[in-house]
């Protein structure tokens, strides 16, 4: 077998895992041969590679981001380096010349949604389910997303203790995009007082109520906003627009935009934390290496098996196929009656409504 492998969209702890568990499967199953490909789709549109063998892929499995690079805005369909052109033909022929077998990507919703165009063009894939957001459809869970929590996680703890001693609130805005994962189960794991998400419109008087309170009961108030939040009959707050990017719009600066509001509503001191890419980086959790180590073991075997226009995925804690059509051009978004909202309003987590 010739299998190709990349890593598309933003870095994620985990990734390395996979990789190393895809060619490691491979290449003792079938004596494969791994063609890594470099920054994401770019190295499909531009022809760069590299062969993986066993030792390059040993002792990766603890390292953060991705041996084989990775690119955000490398999308064949509108290519940067072509006047936004579709370069898809180009990309076809690039793997028929390797005489690839088929490509294992490992990605979000947006890598997803390339993988699928590139499948109708003729190009067999097998998708990997990768976001710190948890936002892809069709599994209960992304690796990375663990990882991340836990970064949010530990952050809220460090946030208890100088509120406490300061008296103030103190606001931790977390990556998300639009779904609110992170910052629900962080909040959960962290005892957060207020939590905002994108799927809640938040009422900034409500708010202000719940911070009150507090003040002249605990004294101190832990608010944790996902990017993606919005006040009723208000907006995103968009901090950047790239054109050029699977997905445009750069969330971000939400935290201060509350910390504004509530400055002409309350007397506490008010304090903002923005985790950002302190969530993406560093070493997986135990969590994400083994999930990560189950799914690229799961994409080899379903190579394999011919499993092509599929995307692995984790589905009642079994790992299952399903077709790429099913992932693509899609947002998994909180359900309104999920258990991590029914659990946390059960402890008194106001959600600003």
């Amino acid at each position: 077998m010739r299998i190709g492998i990349l890593t598309g969209g933003g870095d994620c702890s985990g990734l390395n895992a996979v990789i190393r568990s895809v060619a490691k499967h491979l290449i003792l199953s079938q004596n494969a041969e791994i063609i890594g490909f470099e920054n994401g789709f770019l190295g499909l549109i531009e022809n760069q590679y590299r062969k993986l063998d066993y030792k390059s892929v040993s002792g990766i499995l603890a390292q953060g981001g991705t041996i084989l690079g990775t690119h955000n805005k490398a999308n064949p369909l509108r290519y940067f380096g072509a006047d936004n052109a579709d370069v898809s033909d180009q990309v076809l022929a690039n793997y028929n010349a390797l005489n690839l077998d088929g490509i294992i990507v490992i990605g979000g919703d947006g890598t997803m949604s390339i993988s699928h165009a590139l499948e109708k063009k003729g190009i067999k894939i097998i998708g990997v389910p990768k976001t710190i957001d948890n936002d892809l459809m069709q599994t209960d869970r992304t690796f990375g997303f663990d990882t991340a929590v836990g970064v949010a996680t530990e952050a809220i703890d460090r946030l208890q203790t100088t509120g406490q001693s300061h008296e103030r609130v103190m606001i931790l805005e977390t990556m998300g995009r639009y779904a609110g994962w992170i910052a629900l189960e962080a909040s959960i794991a962290g005892g957060a007082d207020i939590v905002l998400i994108p799927e809640i419109p938040y009422d900034i008087e409500r708010v202000a109520e719940v911070c009150k309170a507090r003040s002249q009961r605990q004294r101190f108030t832990i608010i944790v906003v996902a990017e993606g939040a919005a006040p009723k009959d208000g907006e995103m707050t968009v901090r950047e627009r790239i054109d050029d990017s699977p997905d445009p719009l750069r969330l971000g600066g939400v935290a201060n935009v509350i910390r504004f509001e509530l400055e002409k509503r309350i007397q506490s001191e008010i304090r903002v934390t923005v985790l950002g890419h302190i969530q993406r980086g560093g070493t997986p959790t135990h969590f994400d290496r083994v999930l990560a180590t189950r799914y690229g073991s799961f994409a080899a075997q379903s190579a394999i098996e011919n499993k092509w226009g599929t995307m692995v995925a984790l589905q009642k804690n079994e790992l299952v196929r399903v077709p790429l059509s099913e992932v693509a051009n899609k947002t998994k978004r909180v359900p309104l009656d999920d258990d991590l909202i029914v659990a946390a309003k059960a402890v008194g987590t106001s959600f600003g409504i």
